[in-house]
């Protein structure tokens, strides 16, 4: 270890070196863990607007998150499709340049930290204007109200936005997207959810209207 000294003579260590943040691997979506993707079709981890995987690891569940933003992503835990009354943990990128993972219990409309955090071996980074963590928490957890067991199924919420100093705002989009059913932790799916842009022609209105005129010019005008 190398030895530099103040200038009162006392010597100090340097700091440890920091292990660089493995990039997320989602060729293991589907088989090994079970993943989120909101974007365009075909994005992973780093292109996605949105990207969310999970894994059990002994009695922890492993999470992954990442989101295009230079403030702060995160997934809430919520028995409805709805905000309020949710579990949530917050990757959130500060002044200084850090990723802190953040636990949050949403009341109505807006998101209150938490002093209880269960999340750890905690780690992130800010990089292409994207922040990225992973941390993990316990399966079971003794009964409390702003967290979740999560061996139970879950709706999953997804957000992320800009942060002031380091406190989480109003997250980017008016409807963040939501898991279409509840998540089991024991069921690794690889999810793709396409984003605002890439929904034009998928709803069931849009596809009818594509085949109505497709039939008219088939056939004709009379």
């Amino acid at each position: 270890i190398v030895i530099y000294y103040d200038y009162t003579g006392y010597p100090f260590p340097t700091a440890p070196p920091v292990d660089p943040f493995a990039k997320i691997r989602v060729d293991d979506c589907g088989k090994t863990k079970g993943c989120f993707r909101y974007g365009k079709p075909g994005c992973n981890a780093e292109t996605c607007d949105y990207f969310l995987s999970y894994r059990r690891i002994g009695a922890d569940v492993e999470f992954e998150l990442s989101a295009d933003t230079d403030g702060w992503v995160a997934v809430g835990f919520s028995s409805d499709k709805k905000m309020g009354g949710d579990d949530v943990m917050a990757c959130v990128h500060d002044d200084n340049g850090r990723v802190r993972i953040q636990h949050f219990y949403n009341v109505g409309q807006w998101a209150k930290e938490i002093q209880r955090n269960p999340a750890r071996d905690e780690e992130g980074v800010f990089e292409n204007n994207r922040v990225t963590c992973r941390f993990k928490r316990p399966v079971y957890v003794p009964r409390e109200e702003t967290i979740v067991d999560l061996h139970l199924s879950w709706y999953y919420l997804f957000a992320w936005g800009p942060a002031i100093q380091g406190s989480i705002t109003r997250h980017d989009i008016d409807s963040p997207p939501v898991s279409e059913r509840v998540v089991s932790i024991y069921k690794y799916e690889d999810i793709f959810m396409p984003s605002a842009a890439y929904q034009t022609f998928s709803s069931p209105f849009c596809l009818l209207l594509i085949v109505a005129l497709t039939f008219y010019l088939l056939m004709g005008t009379p």
